[in-house]
Order: C-alpha cells, then sequence, then structure tokens
C-alpha cells in the first residue's frame, strides 16, 4: 500500500504559504509507515519544532490500474475519509531552502492519520464538505468544490506515473487553515458532519 498525496490543491493554502498556485498536480508520496495505527496517539516527532496539521479527504483505490481515463477514474475508488498530513514544517522549509527533496518533512513514521472510511455512494465527491477541530474548535474548514484538481483528475493524472494498486490512498490536498499542534491536542476529523477520527497528541 502507498499513499500518494496532492499538495496545493487548494488556492487559499498555496496562497498562504506563499507558494505559487500550480498548473498540474503536485505529487509526493508517504510510505505505508506514515499511518498512525488505529486508536494510538500521534507522537510529535523530537526532530521537528514545528509539525503542522494539514486535514485532507482521502479516496482509497479498489481497482488496479495505469493510464486511467479521467471519464472513468471514479469506477477506481469505492471509499473515502478524511485525514491529516503532518508536516514538519521547520524541517521542510530547511529542504525547500536547499533545492532538496522534503521526504523528511513529510513521510516520516506517523504522519498520516486516516479516518474510518465511508462509502462513496453516500456522499457526493465533488461537493463534500469537510472539517477538522482542534481541542473541539474549528481551525479548518472547506468544500471539495474548490479543489483546483477533482479526485478524478488527480487519479487520472497519478496514474499517468504511478500503477494504482487495491489499497492504495490518495490525499487531495489540504484547504488554508494549516496550523501548529501541541502535545495533549485533541484533533477531531468530520466529513460532511460525521466524526471519522479522534486522535490525541503526545
Amino acid at each position: 500500500m502507498k499513499i500518494i498525496c496532492v499538495g496545493r490543491n487548494y488556492a487559499d493554502h498555496a496562497k498562504e504559504l506563499n507558494n505559487e498556485v500550480p498548473k498540474e498536480p503536485v505529487i509526493f508520496l508517504k510510505p505505508e509507515t506514515a499511518v498512525v495505527p488505529k486508536k494510538m496517539p500521534f507522537f510529535i516527532p523530537d526532530f521537528s519544532e514545528e509539525v503542522h496539521y494539514e486535514a485532507e479527504v482521502v479516496v482509497r483505490i479498489n481497482r488496479l490500474g495505469k493510464h486511467i481515463q479521467e471519464e472513468f477514474a471514479h469506477k477506481y475508488y469505492n471509499q473515502v475519509t478524511l485525514g491529516v498530513d503532518f508536516t514538519a514544517r521547520d524541517v521542510q522549509q530547511k529542504c525547500k531552502e536547499k533545492g532538496l527533496p522534503w521526504e523528511k518533512a513529510k513521510a516520516f513514521d506517523g504522519s498520516a492519520i486516516v479516518g474510518k472510511m465511508i462509502d462513496k455512494n453516500e456522499l457526493d465527491i465533488n461537493d463534500l464538505n469537510f472539517h477538522l477541530e482542534v481541542n473541539e474548535k474549528t481551525v479548518q474548514s472547506a468544500n471539495t468544490s474548490e479543489m483546483l484538481f477533482s479526485v478524478d483528475k488527480i487519479i487520472a493524472y497519478v496514474s499517468k506515473y504511478f500503477t494504482l494498486k487495491i489499497g492504495d490512498l490518495i490525499f487531495t490536498g489540504t484547504p488554508a487553515g494549516v496550523g501548529k499542534i501541541y502535545k495533549n491536542d485533541s484533533i477531531k476529523g468530520f466529513l460532511s458532519e460525521r466524526e471519522v477520527f479522534t486522535v490525541n497528541v503526545k
């Protein structure tokens, strides 16, 4: 299982980090070891002093696919949830300043929350509200209609480069509102008002 992530897929988020709004999806990967095990907390890594939360709608691939056409992309995933792409922002910034890859900042062990999966037929993936709460305060809130690249466009684009396999996860990008997390924070994710995860920070 691999985790394929899309960066800068909401214009407001790109702007809040002073990044250009991309003309095509920005792609990076996380390994399977990035997923926080169920019922386990998120541990802030000792190599970072500024870890940010980034809430993202996640889809689960259910068919083997390569060079998928956009009009058929909807057949390649069957479940949806909300996840968190944790980012060691200070580490990322140092890597970017040197023109280096920033997997250390994005793909470390435990750097991804994956919520409870929901059948995609129960939701409208192109008009889906979601929000993230930290200590019961909403910090990120958006709708998938605000994406620069839709889920189907992402699947078609990614499959040009990577074969998609059953169980792969695609993190579709985060909206504006990312911020630093602290020990003892409580993070909750909601898809269309359904709570899909609660994770404590240690």
